[in-house]
C-alpha cells in the first residue's frame, strides 16, 4: 500500500486539497520501537509476520515509525513476551494470547477455541462482529492493546510416538498443547505440556514428552518432528484458523498520534493477510516432503472427535460459571460460527466438495 493512499484512506479528517501526505509525514515524530517475538527466526512464516509487519509500519510512515525485532530469547522467553510488552520492556510483542490463559482463560479465545472458527471466520468475527473490542475489555486489564497480526490457517492434529486406535490409548500421554486445548485434552486421559516451539524437538527426542502440536507441514517439517515421532494426525480440531497477536503497551498506543494507531492497525492487518496466504502456498509441497520423510498420515476418528467436542463444551461451561468475560466471548464466537456455517454449509463447502472428489481430473 502507498503511504499516500494509506493516509487518505484512514480517516485522518484531510480533506483531498488539505495539507499534502508528504508535509503531514513531517510533521510526525521519529519512533524507534522494540518488538519481542513468542517465536525464532528459523520459523520464517511465523516470525516472518512481525517483519511483515515492521516493514509495513515504516513503509507507511516514510519511515518516520521505525521497530526493531527480537526474537524469542533475545530478551524475553515465548511465553514472557506480553508481560515485556505491559511492563513497559518493550513497546510490542508478536505472540499467541493463549500463552497467557493462566491469567484469564480468555486470553484463549484470543488465539483459538476448540471447536471454534477457521481462518476466514476468525477475520469476520474479529473485524465485523467486534471481536476485537471484546477481547481488549480483557487485554487493557494487563496494559496491553491487541490486534490481530497472522493467522495459520487449520492446523494439523499434532506428532505421536505411537498410533491411537482407540480413545484409552490417550491414557497418561503427555503432550505438548497450548490453551485451553490442554484442559480439553486432559479429560480424554493426556497429561498437557506447555513447551516453546524452539523445546519442542528436543523433549521429543528425550521423551519427556510422547507428542506435540505446532502448526502445519512447512513449520512441522522445519523443526523436524518426524525423526522423532512418525505419527501425524489432523485436523486440529483446537485451532482451526489460530489468530496471531500484536500486542502494544496501552500506554505508549495512548500517547501516539491518532495517524499513528492507524498506520499500526493497518500494518497489522498486512501481516494479518500475508502470514495466511504464505501458509497456504507453503504447506502442500512441505506435506508431500513430510510423507516422503516418512511420515505416518493418520485422522482423529470420529470417536475421538465426538469425545473431545463433548470435553470441550464441559469445559466451557466449568469455566463461563466462573467468568463472565469468557462466558460472553465464547458465546459471542459460537453464535457467530452458526451462523456462518447456515451459508457456508450451501456455498464454500459444497464448493470444496466437488473440487476436492473432482481433483486432477
Amino acid at each position: 500500500m502507498k503511504r499516500r493512499q494509506f493516509l487518505q484512506g484512514a480517516g485522518v479528517g484531510l480533506a483531498a486539497s488539505a495539507l499534502a501526505a508528504p508535509a503531514l509525514a513531517q510533521s510526525m515524530p521519529e519512533l524507534n520501537w522494540r518488538l519481542t517475538s513468542s517465536f525464532p527466526k528459523s520459523l520464517d512464516i511465523i516470525y516472518g509476520g512481525a517483519e511483515l509487519f515492521a516493514k509495513a509500519l515504516s513503509d507507511i510512515t516514510d519511515g518516520k515509525f521505525k521497530v526493531q525485532l527480537f526474537a524469542a530469547g533475545e530478551i524475553v522467553n515465548a511465553f514472557q513476551a506480553a508481560d515485556a510488552v505491559g511492563d513497559g520492556t518493550v513497546e510490542l510483542a508478536h505472540t499467541c494470547s493463549y500463552y497467557y490463559f493462566g491469567k484469564d482463560p480468555t486470553f484463549a479465545a484470543g488465539t483459538a477455541l476448540p471447536f471454534g472458527l477457521n481462518a476466514r471466520q476468525q477475520s469476520a468475527w474479529y473485524t465485523q462482529r467486534g471481536g476485537n473490542d471484546l477481547l481488549n475489555k480483557l487485554y487493557q486489564n494487563y496494559n496491553l492493546v491487541g490486534l490481530p497480526c497472522g493467522n495459520t490457517g487449520t492446523q494439523m492434529g499434532g506428532w505421536f510416538r505411537k498410533e491411537f486406535k482407540s480413545l484409552d490409548d490417550f491414557k497418561g500421554v503427555k503432550m505438548r498443547i497450548a490453551g485451553l486445548a490442554g484442559q480439553v485434552m486432559s479429560k480424554l486421559g493426556v497429561v498437557p505440556q506447555q513447551i516453546a516451539g524452539g523445546d519442542i524437538y528436543s523433549s521429543l527426542e528425550r521423551g519427556t514428552i510422547d507428542g506435540a502440536e505446532w502448526v502445519g507441514p512447512y513449520d512441522d517439517e522445519k523443526l523436524g518432528f518426524v525423526k522423532v515421532a512418525p505419527y501425524y494426525y489432523y485436523p486440529g480440531w483446537w485451532e482451526g484458523g489460530a489468530t496471531l497477536h500484536l500486542f502494544v503497551n496501552k500506554g505508549k498506543w495512548d500517547e501516539l498520534p491518532k495517524v499513528y494507531q492507524s498506520a499500526i492497525r493497518a500494518a497489522a492487518a498486512e501481516a494479518d493477510r500475508d502470514t495466511l496466504a504464505r501458509y497456504d502456498a507453503s504447506n502442500p509441497a512441505a506435506l508431500r516432503s513430510l510423507i516422503a520423510a516418512g511420515a505416518q498420515l493418520r485422522p482423529y476418528t470420529n470417536e475421538m472427535l465426538e469425545a473431545a467436542f463433548k470435553a470441550a463444551k464441559e469445559v466451557y461451561a466449568e469455566t463461563g460459571a466462573q467468568n463472565a468475560l469468557f462466558k460472553e466471548v465464547h458465546d459471542s464466537i459460537m453464535e457467530f460460527k452458526n451462523e456462518q456455517y447456515l451459508w457456508s454449509q450451501l456455498a464454500e463447502f459444497n464448493f470444496d466438495r466437488f473440487q476436492i472428489a473432482n481433483r486432477g481430473k
